[in-house]
């Protein structure tokens, strides 16, 4: 995903077309048109992801890995075709280094947990950044807890940007892991992970990277990043909730130990001694989702075949006029004005409960977002106690952008 602002697409972008192919946009909420705004907490399914996953079951469902007979090899071959497929998506030459999760959130806990438990000592820091999601927060503070390390946090501004020379600063001798978000979900910051992963590794330090909210926006180059684990929630790009894939460079996951223990992470078993597949096999133990990660691939063959380029000037288009024409609504004051942003624009009202934002705008036919994100820090750093979280998608338009600023106009004239 790039940190750069989208330039102008050369080949237009046919947002009519792709809201053909998600059906649930048809629907009609409390007799107004669905306008769906709530896509950093999950996105919606195109058709392709939905017959897939029902094809699955109705002509090719068996167990993976443990049989000869003809379904069970035409499953395991779409399960690992699968794996194939994410790999391109994520710029990742290897997909040995894949582990399927159930989400982002088990990827950084399967790190924090296998990694961590073998590697930090007491003294030891973990850095991570102020704008996280609470899943980048916790396993951390847990492990830390355990091992008797120190959680450090990279501050950011008022206009949610993180402060690059603190980070250079904290960033030290004794960090062992540096874990951020690419992008915020309750901001919509883009951050500068290439510096940071750099600065992480001339001190010797690894990097993980949650990559839910990037991955939606556009193909990753996990390689060219550089960082040691990446994590996505495939749930939030278009596939089915409940899968996720973590990336971790082959070394490291070979010197990892299992996260869990149980069938088809096994080479073999004895009451003396167990040892274990090789990688990605021993962190996949038992039987997986294996219809939902079927339903990521067909995600990931939607997304590869669409122009990006096109696709991010479209989001960047909708974002800017959205925060443009909020920001004419008395007492509407924007939350995270970072210079390059994902499509999320958060915002607070005066004398107005976002809670309160939420459902009237819902009886307009609008979703939304209210409340933390699970981002609380981040809220106590700029002082509200939730924001109201509009965030767009490939298939949103400026007509759902108007009625959602119709929608808050609502708001306002409510409460005076």
């Amino acid at each position: 995903m790039s940190t750069r602002v989208a330039p102008a697409a050369a080949v237009r972008f046919d947002v009519d077309a792709v809201r053909r192919d998600f059906p649930i946009l048809a629907r009609r909420i409390r007799g107004k048109p669905l306008v769906y705004l709530d896509n950093a907490a999950t996105s919606q399914k195109p058709r392709a992801v939905i017959e897939a996953t029902e094809r699955y079951y109705t002509e090719q469902n068996a167990n993976i890995h443990r049989a000869v007979h003809f379904l069970s090899e035409q499953a395991s071959a779409l399960y690992e075709g699968a794996r194939e497929k994410v790999a391109g998506y994520l710029g990742v030459a290897d997909a040995r280094q894949l582990v399927f999760v159930r989400g982002a959130t088990e990827g950084i806990n399967l790190v924090a947990s296998s990694w961590g438990r073998t590697h930090l000592l007491p003294g030891d820091e973990v850095v991570v950044s102020a704008m996280e999601h609470h899943a980048n927060i916790v396993p951390w503070q847990l492990i830390c807890a355990e091992r008797g390390a120190k959680l450090r946090v990279i501050p950011m501004d008022r206009r949610g940007e993180l402060l690059l020379e603190d980070a250079q600063r904290l960033i030290g001798p004794r960090t062992r892991m540096v874990a951020l978000t690419q992008v915020s979900n309750s901001l919509g910051t883009i951050n500068p992970v290439e510096d940071i992963i750099a600065m992480a590794h001339a001190r010797g330090a690894l990097v993980l990277v949650d990559g839910a909210q990037a991955a939606p926006h556009g193909p990753v180059r996990v390689d060219e990043l550089g960082c040691d684990f990446y994590a996505v929630s495939g749930h939030k790009m278009f596939g089915p909730t409940g899968v996720g894939v973590l990336f971790g460079r082959a070394e490291l996951l070979d010197a990892m130990p299992p996260y869990q223990g149980g069938g088809d992470m096994i080479r073999s078993v004895s009451f003396a001694k167990t040892t274990f597949a090789p990688i990605p096999g021993k962190f996949e133990a038992g039987t997986p989702d294996i219809a939902g990660v079927v339903g990521l691939g067909a995600a990931v063959d939607y997304l590869r075949a669409l122009n990006w380029e096109a696709v991010a000037a479209h989001e960047a288009e909708l974002l800017a006029a959205a925060t443009e024409q909020i920001c004419d609504i008395p007492g509407v004051t924007p939350i995270g004005t970072a210079a390059h942003k994902a499509p999320v624009l958060s915002f607070v009202m005066d004398g107005v409960h976002a809670h309160d934002i939420g459902t009237i705008v819902d009886q307009e036919g609008v979703a939304v977002r209210t409340g933390h994100h699970c981002t609380q820090p981040v809220m106590e750093f700029f002082g509200v106690s939730a924001t109201t979280r509009a965030s767009f998608a490939l298939y949103n338009t400026m007509g759902d952008v108007d009625a959602l600023l119709a929608a808050v106009r609502k708001v306002r004239a409510v409460f005076g």
